[in-house]
């Protein structure tokens, strides 16, 4: 543990880089602005960053009195103060519950976002405007933990269980926070975890006495596995926005650890072609890599439309057996898709049933629809040339259908091996 620490926990050094640019960035932003002031937000404030991860989240507080009826003006106002205050810089303006802005200041990227300077959930108009309160509450409840907090962070980051965007469904970096303020360590989490039912209740601030929250929750925000109640605002499932899916593997990688620790587990394996390759080979599968140009958009729209995609081509390819598949994105440029078949040849021609010859209408509407048929044991079948019986060529086509290039930009590389 020492050691995985040792190489995700920021260094002096790297401590100093933040806090020195950070500050004059803030600096620079807060002279334009009126009644509103920016402060560090995110895990920057909570100091659960881990090393090398060079994001910063900034609020800028509008003063709640004065722009409380102007919610939809936040956006706007903060766009012409990020211009007079960083003119030569880039700034992206990204659409969101509330438009935020990006941009790139010293080596480092700043992720900018309106709010309303709320004491309370009751006063907030958006939910971002919590996020100085979710801040608050951690730092309140974890002044010891914070390295079991990057240990947590890091080891959903390397099982790929990490961030709550619609294209990963996993967990959040505030709803690893709570369970690590709740169940006191990284250790004590992943014990709990082997309990964890589907609609496993959480609740820090004991709102709902004997765990009745499904009671007063609304339904919509019920349907993840785990129901974390926010300690900031009783109405709100945090997790709201994790799968079963990812619910699942995240008890199972937590069982394999405890039941053999190892730093591996903190280590995410990217995907590399000629790894691959030999893992295939080995186990004498066929392996078709992709390299993926994605559209350009908004980080979780481009990541829906890369899952979607990858999805369509397993279930494309899955006439061939899929033994083993995955994907990545760096979230820059291009996507990897990889998948492992069993198969790299179809017969030329498929048997497809038909109904039972009693039905004799159907029977009609069978043949009609299928030229060559024959009967058997009482049914009707019809043999049926197969497309693209190859994988290299089924590839060829595949990569083609019109549902696929909707949605990516291209398809750089597409290569089968053996």
């Amino acid at each position: 543990m020492l050691e995985v620490l040792k190489r995700i926990k920021p260094s002096t050094e790297e401590r100093k880089q933040f806090e020195s640019v950070t500050k004059l960035f803030l600096q620079r932003l807060n002279k334009p602005l009126e009644d509103a002031a920016g402060i560090i937000g995110g895990s920057g404030a909570k100091d659960t960053w881990l090393s090398g991860n060079h994001d910063v989240d900034i609020f800028v507080q509008f003063n709640y009195e004065k722009f409380s009826s102007k919610s939809e003006q936040l956006s706007d106002l903060l766009e012409k103060a990020l211009k007079k205050a960083f003119p030569k810089q880039k700034i992206e303006r990204l659409h969101g519950s509330r438009d935020y802005f990006q941009l790139r200041f010293e080596e480092i990227d700043f992720e900018v976002i309106p709010i309303l300077k709320v004491k309370k959930a009751a006063d907030a108009k958006n939910i971002t405007d919590l996020s100085p309160l979710h801040s608050i509450w951690i730092n309140a409840h974890t002044s010891k933990l914070k390295d079991d907090i990057r240990l947590t962070k890091q080891f959903c980051k390397a099982n790929r269980v990490y961030g709550a965007e619609s294209y990963i469904s996993g967990f959040s970096g505030y709803v690893l926070e709570i369970l690590i303020a709740y169940y006191g360590s990284f250790q004590k989490l992943l014990q709990a975890a082997q309990k964890w039912k589907d609609k496993e209740i959480i609740d820090p601030e004991n709102y709902y006495p004997k765990k009745d929250a499904l009671f007063h929750l609304n339904s919509s925000k019920q349907q993840s596995p785990l129901i974390l109640i926010d300690p900031t605002d009783k109405n709100r499932n945090v997790a709201a926005a994790l799968s079963l899916e990812k619910f699942l593997e995240f008890k199972r990688v937590a069982k394999e650890y405890l039941t053999k620790p190892s730093e591996k587990f903190f280590q995410k394996e990217v995907i590399i072609k000629e790894h691959l390759e030999k893992e295939a080979q080995k186990n004498k599968l066929k392996l078709v890599f992709l390299e993926i140009q994605p559209l350009l958009g908004k980080e979780d729209v481009v990541g829906a439309q890369l899952v979607k995609a990858f999805e369509f081509m397993k279930k494309e390819l899955s006439r061939f057996w899929v033994k083993k598949s995955g994907w990545e994105w760096d979230k820059k440029q291009k996507a990897v898709f990889y998948f492992m078949l069993e198969k790299d040849r179809l017969p030329d021609f498929e048997v497809r049933s038909g109904p039972p010859l009693s039905l004799k209408e159907h029977v009609i509407h069978f043949k009609k629809e299928h030229k060559n048929t024959f009967e058997e044991k009482g049914k009707v079948y019809a043999k049926i040339k197969v497309e693209h019986p190859l994988l290299k060529d089924f590839l060829i086509y595949l990569v083609k259908e019109k549902f696929l290039t909707k949605k990516v930009k291209s398809i750089v590389k597409h290569t089968s091996s053996p």
